[in-house]
C-alpha cells in the first residue's frame, strides 16, 4: 500500500528532493538496522532541522501515517526500522554545549556517544552510559533505548543521570524542560494530558504492591517496556514525562536535545583477569565483590573463553583451562596511583577465600591493559566470524538477581545446549546479573525459526518468570522482545503501559509493533536474509560500527550499506532475476564513490575492509589491462606525462587566470557528464625530478629515502606560500637531523603500485610493488638501513602485503617520531595548525604519534571534529570530486583560524587546502620550520661516532656548548 497522496505532497514541499528517498536501493539501505529483522520503508526522509521533524509529524498525525525515527541504526531488537516511513537524522543534529566545568553537557541527538566523551574529556568527565557501540551510536539512540554498558550499572544509565530534555510529542508539539516558558506553555496547552500522567503517577504510588513491584524491576538492569518508574520516582508530571520518553524507543516522542549530569571519568586504571574453577564460585566471588571499589567486573563463561583462546596475545593457559571454568575480569579506577593500589589490594584480599584456577595479576600497564580487554571485547566478533554463511548472529541480553547468578548462569547454558546452539558464548557484566548470549542462527527454513522461536519461549519463562529478572537488560525491547513484556511484567503493569502509549500516541502512528505489540508473532516475522555475497563480506553482521569513518556516508552508500545492496544484488542473481538496473545504480552509489581506504576494517567487529570487495569489482569490470599494463611497463614515461599535464594546467593558469581555468574546467566536465576531471583551484605545479643523492664516505647514518610517485609528481600550487617541492624538503630535514639521504637506482620507474591496484590492476600494482621492494633492498644494503617513504598511503601499501622482514619501513610521521625528535632542538611556533590524520596514519597505528609531534612543534593543535577520511582517495578528488567535498563539508569552519594544514598524502592536501581554504603540506614542512641541529658538545661526538650512535652528524654542526643529551662527558 503506498503512501496517502496528501502526506506525500507535503512531504515534498517541507524536504528537498536530495534527501527524500523512494527508489528501491536506497531504500533497502537505509531499511537495515543492526537486529536481525529487515522491513522496507516506503519513504526515508534525511530531517535536519527540528521545524521539519515539527511538520512531518503533524502531517503524518493528520493522514495516520506510520513513523520511525532513526539515528545510527545499531540498535539490536528490531526498534530502528519501518515498512512506512523513516526519519533519518542528518548532518545538523550536532551541537552541544559543556556547562559547569564539564558537570553537564547538553546534547543533540546525532552526536556519537565516543564524541561527546571526547568533548567532556579536558573535564575530567564522561557521559554515564557506556555501550560497547559508543563509537559509533548516537544520542538519539542511547537516550531511546536507556543504553547502559560495561561500567554504567544502573545508577549511571541516562535515566538517572537526565538533567533535562527536548522533546517533540506524537502532535507535533516541542517541549523543552529546561525552558520554563516552554513549559508553562506546556501546561496550558496540555492540561488534560498532564493531568491524566499526574493521575496515574498517584494511582501507582498508592497501589503499594505494584509500586513494590516496579521498584524491584528496576533494582535490576531493565529495559523491558516502558519506563514506569517514572511514575514512581517523579510527582511532577513533566518530569514524569521525560523520564517516560528514556527508553521509549520512539514510541512516544521524538527526543531532539538532552542535558546530562556527567560523571566522573577516573584517569587511573588496573585490570585483572581471575579464573576460578566452576560457576558457582566465579558467582559467588561477584556478590562478594559487589562490596569492594570496583569499576568494571566482566564475567566470561569457558566457551567464551573458548572463542578467543588462539588470539594473538591470549595467555597460554586459556587453552587448558577445566570445563567448568568461569573468568571474571576486574577492573579498578580512582583518581590517583596510590588509589587504585588501595582498591586492587581490597580486592585482592576479598578474593583471596576464593579458589582460583587460573590468573593474570592486576596491571597498570596501557598496553596489557588493552590485551586483557580485547579478550572480553573479542567474544563477539569472534562467533561472528566463525559462523556459517547465510546465518546471522544473536546477541540477547537478559537480567538475573544477582543472589541467583550462578543458577541462572547453568540453566541458560542448559538451555541453550537443550536447543542445539553449541557455538553460543555468556558473558556480561556481573555485578548487576547482566548477560549476555551469542549465538548464530539461519532463518532460510521453517524449521530454524521454530528453533529459535522454542529457545526464546524458554529464555523468557527461565528469567522473566522462574528467577524475576528482566528479558532486556540493555538492549532495548524492540519488536524482538514486544510479545514478551506482558509475560515478564503482568497484566497490571502491560496495560498501564498501553494506557501511557496511547495517552502520548493516540493515533498509535509512532514506531508500531515496538516495545508494546499486539501481534503474538512479531519477533518471527520480517526477519532478515543474510544470503551469500563474497567471502570477502559474508561475515558481516551489518552492524553499523563502520559508518561513522566511511567519507561516502551520507552522500551513497556506506559500507554497511553496500554489503547489504551487494547481498541483495547476488540473492536476486541467483534466483534468476534481471539485476542490470541494480548494478548499474551500484556501479556510481556502491563502486566509484567507495574511498576504499580500509578505515571500515579498523571499526569492523570481525575486521572487514569493504574496499577490498569494491576493489574485486573494479578488477571484474577493468576495461583497460593492456594501458595498465603499459604504464606499469613504462612507469617513467607515464609520470613524465603526468608532468607534462600539470605544466599545461600551470601555464593555463597563469595565461588566463586561476578562477577562470576553473571556471572553464568546471564547464567542460559538466558538459563530458564527468568525463574530464575536476580542476581544483589547489591544482599542484609540476615537479621537477631532482639529482639522485648518492653514497658519499661519510660517518653520518644513512636512510633511503623513497620519494613517492606523487610526490615526484606533483608540486606546491601556485597559490602556495610554500614553494619548496616536497622532495627537497625532505632532504633537508633529513640532512639537518644527520642523516646521509640515498634514493633507491632508477626511481623514476618506481611506484608501490597503489594507483593500479586501487583502480582493480592488481597484477600490475603487484609487479610495480616487487620491482620497488627489490629496489629497496638494494638501495638499503639488504635492510641495513632505515627506508623512509613520504607518502603514507604508499607506506601501508607496501606493509600491509606481505614484505620482506628485512627491510625497515617508516611513514614520515613514524621516521620523525622514532628517529629525528631526539635529534632535533624545536621551538614551537605560536601559530594554530590544522592536523589531518590520514587514513593510512590511522591504519599504521601513527595517530597519536601524529599529534605528538603536532604538539611539539605548535602551541595550537586543531583536529578538525568528524573527519576521518577526506575522500580524495588518490584520484577520487579529481573523478568524484563529491565524494572530496562531502567528506570536507565542515573543514572550513573547523579551521578558518589556522595558519596552515598538516597531512602526510600529497594527494590528499589538494582536496584538503581546496576546501578549507588553508594551505596543506606534508609534516616535514612545520617540522623543518620550528627545528635546528641538536647541539652536543664535541667530546660527546666523538663518543657518538665510536659507539655507531645515529645521533651523530656532520662535526661541523656540533658546538663546545653544554650537552644536551644528559651524557656525561669527558
Amino acid at each position: 500500500m503506498s503512501l496517502p497522496a496528501a502526506f506525500m505532497a507535503t512531504v515534498e514541499r517541507l524536504t528537498p528532493a536530495a534527501r527524500r528517498f523512494t527508489d528501491p536501493m536506497a531504500l533497502l539501505a537505509y531499511g537495515t538496522d543492526a537486529s536481525f529483522y529487515r522491513l522496507l520503508p516506503k519513504l526515508v526522509v534525511r530531517v535536519e532541522y527540528e521545524a521539519e521533524v515539527i511538520d512531518l509529524l503533524r502531517a503524518a498525525a493528520a493522514e495516520r501515517v506510520a513513523v520511525t525515527f532513526r539515528a545510527a541504526g545499531t540498535s539490536l531488537s528490531g526498534q530502528a526500522v519501518s515498512d512506512s516511513v523513516l526519519l533519518v537524522l542528518g548532518d545538523h543534529w550536532n551541537g552541544h554545549s559543556i556547562r559547569h566545568q564539564g558537570e553537564q553537557i547538553r546534547l543533540q541527538p546525532g552526536v556519537i556517544g565516543a564524541q561527546a566523551n571526547a568533548w567532556l574529556q579536558p573535564y575530567g568527565r564522561k557521559l554515564g552510559p557506556d555501550p560497547a557501540s559508543l563509537n559509533a551510536c548516537k544520542v538519539g539512540g542511547i537516550v531511546a533505548n536507556n543504553a547502559s554498558g560495561m561500567c554504567c550499572g544502573t545508577a549511571h544509565n541516562t535515566y538517572h543521570t537526565l538533567a533535562g530534555l527536548r522533546m517533540i510529542l506524537a502532535d507535533g508539539t516541542c517541549v523543552d524542560t529546561e525552558h520554563p516558558p516552554s513549559v508553562s506553555a506546556f501546561r496550558q496547552s496540555h492540561a488534560p494530558l498532564l493531568a491524566t500522567l499526574q493521575q496515574l503517577g498517584e494511582q501507582v504510588r498508592a497501589d503499594h504492591a505494584l509500586a513494590s513491584r516496579i521498584r524491584h524491576k528496576y533494582r535490576l538492569k531493565n529495559t523491558t517496556g516502558l519506563s514506569l518508574n517514572a511514575l514512581v520516582d517523579y510527582h511532577d508530571p513533566v518530569d514524569i514525562l521525560s523520564h517516560l520518553l528514556v527508553g521509549s524507543e520512539g514510541t512516544l516522542g521524538f527526543i531532539s536535545a538532552i542535558t546530562y549530569n556527567t560523571v566522573v571519568d577516573l584517569p587511573h586504571k588496573a585490570t585483572a583477569l581471575v579464573v576460578f574453577p566452576s560457576v558457582e564460585v566465579c558467582c559467588t566471588a561477584v556478590t562478594a565483590l559487589r562490596c569492594c571499589p570496583v569499576e568494571a567486573v566482566e564475567l566470561l563463561d569457558r566457551r567464551s573463553l573458548r572463542s578467543v583462546q588462539h588470539k594473538p596475545g591470549m595467555p597460554a593457559f586459556v587453552k587448558n583451562l577445566s570445563p567448568g571454568a568461569c573468568a571474571l575480569l576486574i577492573e579498578c579506577a580512582a583518581t590517583s596511583v596510590e588509589g587504585v593500589h588501595a582498591h586492587v589490594t581490597e580486592v585482592m584480599a576479598t578474593l583471596a577465600a576464593f579458589e582460583v584456577e587460573q590468573s593474570i595479576a592486576f596491571t597498570t600497564d596501557p598496553v596489557e591493559y588493552a590485551q586483557l580487554w580485547a579478550i572480553r571485547k573479542g567474544t563477539f566478533p569472534a562467533v561472528g566470524a566463525v559462523r556459517e554463511t547465510g546465518t546471522t548472529v544473536i546477541i540477547e541480553d537478559v537480567t538475573f538477581p544477582v543472589e541467583r547468578l550462578a543458577e541462572g548462569v547453568n540453566r541458560l547454558l542448559a538451555l541453550l545446549d537443550t536447543h542445539r546452539y553449541d557455538e553460543a558464548i555468556l558473558f556480561g557484566h556481573a555485578l548487576e546479573g547482566n548477560l549476555h548470549f551469542v549465538f548464530t542462527q539461519g532463518f532460510s527454513q521453517p524449521e530454524e525459526v521454530a528453533r529459535y522461536e522454542a529457545l526464546m519461549a524458554d529464555v523468557a519463562q527461565l528469567v522473566a518468570v522462574e528467577f524475576g529478572g528482566s528479558l532486556k537488560a540493555e538492549h532495548g525491547t524492540g519488536r524482538n522482545m514486544a510479545p514478551f513484556v506482558e509475560l515478564e511484567w503482568g497484566t497490571q503493569a502491560y496495560q498501564l503501559m498501553w494506557t501511557l502509549k496511547r495517552l502520548l500516541d493516540p493515533l498509535g502512528i509512532l514506531n508500531p509493533d515496538v516495545v508494546l505489540s499486539e501481534d503474538p508473532q512479531v519477533h518471527l516475522k520480517h526477519l532478515k536474509p543474510m544470503p551469500a555475497a563474497d567471502t570477502l563480506v559474508d561475515k558481516c553482521i551489518e552492524c553499523g560500527f563502520c559508518e561513522p569513518v566511511c567519507p561516502s556516508r551520507g552522500l551513497t552508500l556506506s559500507p554497511r550499506q553496500r554489503i547489504v545492496v551487494w547481498r541483495d544484488i547476488q540473492a536476486r542473481r541467483r534466483d534468476g532475476q534481471n539485476v542490470s538496473r541494480l548494478e548499474q545504480q551500484f556501479q556510481y552509489q556502491g563502486i566509484d564513490t567507495c574511498a576504499a581506504t580500509g578505515l571500515c576494517a579498523e571499526r569492523c567487529p570481525v575486521g572487514i575492509n569493504t574496499g577490498d570487495l569494491i576493489r574485486q569489482l573494479r578488477g571484474a569490470t577493468a576495461r583497460h589491462p593492456r594501458v595498465a599494463t603499459w604504464a606499469a611497463d613504462h612507469f617513467t614515461t607515464a609520470l613524465a606525462g603526468a608532468r607534462m599535464g600539470l605544466r599545461l594546467a600551470d601555464n593555463a593558469q597563469r595565461l588566463l587566470g586561476a578562477p577562470r581555468v576553473v571556471h572553464y574546467a568546471a564547464r567542460l566536465r559538466t558538459l563530458s557528464k564527468g568525463a574530464l576531471p575536476h580542476w581544483p583551484p589547489t591544482m599542484p605545479q609540476p615537479a621537477m625530478p631532482l639529482p639522485t643523492p648518492t653514497a658519499s664516505q661519510s660517518a653520518r647514518p644513512r636512510v633511503v629515502y623513497l620519494a613517492a610517485c606523487v610526490a615526484r609528481a606533483m608540486g606546491p600550487a601556485a597559490t602556495d606560500r610554500e614553494q619548496t617541492p616536497l622532495v627537497e624538503k625532505t632532504c633537508q630535514l633529513l640532512e639537518k637531523a644527520g642523516y646521509q639521504v640515498i634514493c633507491p637506482e632508477g626511481l623514476e620507474a618506481l611506484c608501490c603500485g597503489q594507483p593500479f591496484t586501487s583502480k582493480g590492476y592488481a597484477t600490475q600494482g603487484d609487479t610495480q610493488r616487487e620491482a620497488l621492494v627489490a629496489a629497496l633492498l638494494k638501495a638499503s644494503r639488504g635492510g641495513l638501513d632505515p627506508v623512509y617513504c613520504d607518502t603514507s598511503p604508499c607506506t601501508l601499501r607496501l606493509v600491509d602485503t606481505p614484505m620482506d622482514t628485512r627491510l625497515s619501513l617508516y611513514d614520515p610521521v613514524a621516521f620523525i617520531h622514532s628517529h629525528l625528535l631526539d635529534k632535533l632542538d624545536i621551538t614551537p611556533q605560536a601559530a594554530p595548525v590544522a592536523v589531518h590524520v590520514t587514513c593510512s596514519t590511522q591504519r599504521l597505528g601513527q595517530s597519536q604519534a601524529l599529534l605528538e609531534i603536532a604538539k611539539r612543534c605548535s602551541q595550537q593543535v586543531v583536529v578538525p571534529e568528524g573527519i576521518h577520511c577526506c575522500g580524495f582517495a588518490g584520484d577520487k578528488g579529481f573523478t568524484q570530486p563529491a565524494l572530496n567535498a562531502h567528506a570536507l563539508r565542515t573543514l572550513r569552519s573547523a579551521v578558518q583560524h589556522c595558519d596552515e594544514g598538516l597531512s602526510t598524502s600529497r594527494t590528499c592536501e589538494v582536496g584538503l587546502s581546496e576546501h578549507s581554504g588553508v594551505d596543506y603540506h606534508n609534516l616535514v614542512y612545520l617540522v623543518d620550520r620550528v627545528s635546528r641541529p641538536k647541539t652536543v658538545h664535541a667530546t660527546c661526538l666523538d663518543t657518538a661516532l665510536k659507539g655507531g650512535e645515529h645521533a651523530a652528524i656532520d662535526q661541523a654542526t656540533y658546538t663546545d656548548n653544554s650537552c644536551t643529551k644528559n651524557r656525561t662527558c669527558t
